[in-house]
């Protein structure tokens, strides 16, 4: 199993080339990559060309980088250029990962090229241009530089080869790996090096847990990490880097593991002209026609499928108001389904750099109308689960991953109530709603709207200086988390101990707790056997509704 290699994309070596048949014989069995986007194995990818491109004068993508002219090095590693690039990288950032709920690799064309950019980000970082939290790793080999030009990828090299021997060919660039060791040393708080082979594979595998763990936003290669390595939370490669046939699908093929409804597709984004070359990669690993299958559509199809889904919905609910007026749960499925499906268009939308509102055929306002009283369905359905009530709404996913949205924290929280303190008599309704408005369409917020409510009618008029409101607010809420705490296992007759720490083991593993771990938290005499499920799916209940309200989205204050 694997990429297989063809006679198109032999590579020479001491043998020879040789090709997976001449090694392995007739293929027994061909499973491609369409196949596998056709099962849900894997996501499609959605490739951008970002560059001096004369087909595309209109989009914000046609930036005045230059894409060819590869045989001139001095142009493609101008630090104009390589500046630019990093400028678009930190401009866009934030929209290709969801505000950094993903992860993303840059891949460039050499050690000497991952200096430079490595350096230019970090200067941009103290400038307090971006707040990326950027790592790289690289082994200096001889043929390292080549490698850009045929457009393969070596294999992996050992990592627990002696650093001197990967090295040692070039001590400006072992030095400055040691440099860079050094500044993810201060982030993490660790001891890695190149001094020896330990502590370097060591940090080898740190940067591969801490890249899946989405502590890193962006990782820095030239070779390494574009085969064999697999996170589903990372889903954006940064390209400027020659790459053909196997070695461009590896690479591309690190962004499209499966994960959850918000990771639409594996994003690409590249600054080199290899749109010829992906196109040939493709035809060669599955067939001619598979582009459609594998590349996701322009821009403006999935702008022409919003219309009609906003056309769809609008024939189920005319008005916001109506979603009130439908008569049954067969209704409001309905309802859920056409809503759904205009938050996984958009979820795709505004991962593509042209993306804007306006291309929409709704206002973002009616949006958020309608997107709370989705919200309010969903609310519906956790009420009824509470009650046992059997309703047809239970099976249905909701997706509220497409609603989460990263911006909306305790900071930013306070910096409205701040603006609702110090604003003008006349504008302190208006703004109290637009407050309100907010919570209730936010699905991580929704839980905390009564608090928050109580806090602005009780507690915010007896603030004076609005400096003192986050350690106001955070006395109020800590007061009130400790107040649900103890309401939560009185009422449940639970070990405060035991409950404090299944909560902390949930936050960890996030992993619901089992039905006999929620009954052994009951102090005294445990429920007869009919009753065990009803009364683990109660206490599992108000658990996770505490653990929604106080901590989810929300555990620190500033």
């Amino acid at each position: 199993t694997g990429t297989p290699i063809f006679a198109d994309n032999a590579v020479k070596n001491e043998l020879g080339k040789r090709t997976t048949k001449e090694l392995f014989g007739e293929c027994l069995h061909k499973y491609v990559i369409t196949d596998a986007i056709k099962d849900e194995n894997v996501l499609k990818f959605s490739v951008e060309y970002v560059g001096r491109y004369k087909q595309k004068d209109d989009s914000k993508t046609n930036i005045d980088i230059e894409v060819e002219d590869i045989d001139t090095k001095e142009l493609m590693e101008s630090p104009l250029r390589l500046n630019k690039i990093a400028d678009y990288i930190i401009d866009n950032h934030n929209r290709k990962t969801h505000s950094k709920e993903f992860t993303a690799m840059f891949c460039v064309s050499s050690v000497e090229t991952l200096i430079k950019y490595y350096e230019i980000l970090q200067a941009k970082k103290l400038e307090g241009k971006h707040n990326l939290k950027i790592a790289t790793i690289f082994s200096y080999a001889a043929n390292e530089d080549d490698a850009d030009a045929n457009g393969f990828i070596p294999e992996e090299l050992s990592v627990v080869e002696e650093p001197k021997a990967l090295y040692g060919l070039n001590k400006h660039s072992r030095e400055k790996l040691d440099e860079f060791i050094g500044d993810y040393n201060t982030m993490f708080g660790t001891k890695f090096s190149t001094k020896d082979s330990v502590l370097f594979y060591n940090y080898y595998n740190d940067i591969s847990k801490n890249v899946k763990n989405k502590k890193i936003d962006i990782l820095l290669v030239v070779n390494m990490f574009l085969t064999g390595f697999d996170s589903p939370n990372l889903n954006t490669m940064y390209v400027d880097k020659n790459l053909k046939h196997h070695g461009l699908i590896q690479a591309y093929s690190r962004t499209n593991r499966i994960l959850n409804e918000q990771k639409s597709q594996g994003n690409i984004i590249v600054f080199r002209n290899l749109k010829k070359a992906t196109d040939d990669a493709i035809a060669l690993f599955s067939n001619k026609d598979a582009i459609d299958v594998i590349i996701m559509q322009p821009y403006e199809d999935y702008v022409q499928q919003f219309g009609e889904a906003v056309t769809a919905l609008l024939k189920i609910v005319p008005t916001v108001n109506s979603v009130n007026d439908l008569k049954n749960e067969k209704d409001e499925l309905e309802f859920v389904k056409a809503f759904r499906e205009l938050m996984r268009l958009k979820n795709v939308l505004t991962t593509f750099s042209d993306f804007t509102m306006e291309d929409l055929d709704i206002e973002e306002q009616l949006f958020e109308d309608y997107k709370s009283k989705y919200l309010d369905l969903y609310d519906k359905v956790i009420d009824e689960r509470k009650k046992e009530k059997v309703s047809i709404l239970e099976d249905v996913d909701f997706e509220l991953e497409l609603i989460h949205r990263d911006e909306i924290n305790v900071t930013y929280i306070l910096n409205l109530l701040a603006g609702l303190k110090n604003a003008d008599p006349t504008e302190k309704t208006k703004k109290q709603k637009e407050i309100i408005d907010l919570l209730t369409g936010e699905a991580n917020l929704r839980s905390k709207r009564e608090l928050i409510e109580r806090f602005i009618l009780e507690n915010l008029p007896n603030i004076e200086d609005t400096e003192d409101l986050p350690d106001q607010f955070e006395k109020y809420w800590n007061e009130e988390q400790i107040k649900a705490f103890k309401q939560l296992v009185q009422e449940e007759n639970l070990s405060e101990e035991k409950t404090e720490q299944l909560i902390e083991n949930y936050l960890f593993a996030e992993r619901e707790p089992l039905r006999d771990e929620l009954l052994d938290l009951i102090e005294g005499e445990k429920p007869k056997v009919l009753e065990r499920k009803k009364t683990g799916d109660r206490i599992l209940s108000k658990i996770i509704g505490f653990v929604e309200t106080f901590v989810s989205g929300f555990a620190k204050v500033g």
